[in-house]
């Protein structure tokens, strides 16, 4: 029985709280929400035509397809991390009536976001095939669940019409993306004015144990080093990265999650059936028995606790941002301020 245990680091928040606005339908379309030159979503084969390449896509997908006959129906790191972005919603007086929600924790948010937000109607999307035909299954068998529609489509080429939408959602999915400012962008374009977005994704210290025993067993047993896992966003980048993309009111905050397995040979099977196995373009295809053994022993030997489990940290970035309207609120101009800090300093005595 794997544990978890959350743990906050970091709190950087801003809250948007705003009216209840009127419910709006979403309108199918086949075009993209944005097209960009050579790295558009206009022919050839979506999957592989970002302009960066870090990710195999192709990959990506068929480790989705095989997660979703793998994965658990329920999952507790999933569900803590979907939960804990849901509760974002607590937080808003706003009605979400048409939310989108794009790959990763599709399961755990369909079962977890009813009652929440005032969604009425819930767009579930994933590139993989396998993957929403599970998420239909599921939905049958639910109590009391909203109206949900299924769409296989990859998050780097929304197939939405722009401004259709009052909520998206990503829940451990976006980190997956060639252009993540693209993907990013994209979303801001297909929420309508005052639209949410949130995000969930793996940060920088996601499996750090793991990344320390596969570098030293591979110096022991090879010489040298690839890249066996791979790289994520730093906490210090969300907060550009939803300026870049155009949110306003962007707000980031991080927890952690340490989830104790009985060995390395445990954590693995769980990355694969979360989806999360290494999907580099640059990956070494073939892993030696004797380094795949020394990294297992030296997991064991640096990180095991008394008991015999072995720790292994999720670094989980949480991302909130909204499209920009004119009821939100704005910095004042430059130069508008009528008092000074001197002053203030002054008349609070602060000079001493």
């Amino acid at each position: 029985m794997r544990g978890i245990t959350l743990c906050r680091t970091t709190s950087i928040i801003l809250r948007r709280v705003t009216a209840t606005n009127g419910a709006q339908t979403l309108t199918a379309c086949s075009s993209y929400c944005t097209v960009t030159g050579d790295g558009g979503g206009s022919g050839g084969d979506g999957l592989q035509n970002s302009r960066v390449k870090v990710f195999d896509r192709h990959l990506k997908r068929k480790q989705r397809d095989r997660a979703a006959w793998l994965m658990n129906s329920k999952d507790p790191l999933m569900d803590a991390v979907a939960e804990n972005l849901l509760d974002r919603l607590e937080d808003c007086k706003k009605a979400f009536p048409t939310t989108l929600c794009l790959g990763g924790s599709l399961d755990a948010i369909q079962r977890l976001s009813c009652g929440r937000g005032s969604i009425e109607k819930l767009i579930m999307m994933d590139m993989s095939c396998d993957m929403i035909n599970k998420c239909r299954h599921d939905h049958q068998n639910m109590v009391n669940s909203m109206e949900t529609s299924f769409v296989v489509g990859d998050e780097e080429f929304l197939p939405v019409k722009e401004s259709s939408l009052d909520l998206v959602i990503s829940c451990l999915g976006l980190h997956w993306t060639n252009d993540l400012p693209g993907a990013m962008i994209q979303c801001k374009l297909a929420l309508k004015p005052d639209g949410l977005f949130l995000a969930a994704i793996l940060g920088g210290e996601t499996l750090k144990e793991l990344r320390i025993a596969c570098t030293l067993a591979q110096l022991e047993r090879e010489g040298g080093i690839s890249p066996c896992i791979s790289p994520m966003a730093q906490v210090r980048d969300a907060g550009n990265l939803l300026t870049r993309a155009g949110f306003t009111l962007p707000a980031v905050d991080v927890d952690e999650y340490v989830v104790r397995y009985k060995n390395a040979l445990e954590l693995i099977e769980h990355l694969r059936a979360m989806g999360e196995s290494n999907a580099l373009l640059q990956r070494n295809t073939i892993l030696k028995r004797d380094t795949a053994l020394a990294t297992a022993a030296i997991y064991d030997s640096m990180f095991a606790a008394e008991d015999g489990t072995i720790p292994a940290t999720f670094q989980v970035i949480y991302m909130t941002g909204w499209r920009e309207h004119p009821s939100q609120q704005k910095a004042k101009r430059r130069g508008s301020a009528t008092v000074s800090f001197e002053d203030i300093q002054k008349q609070f005595g602060g000079a001493d």
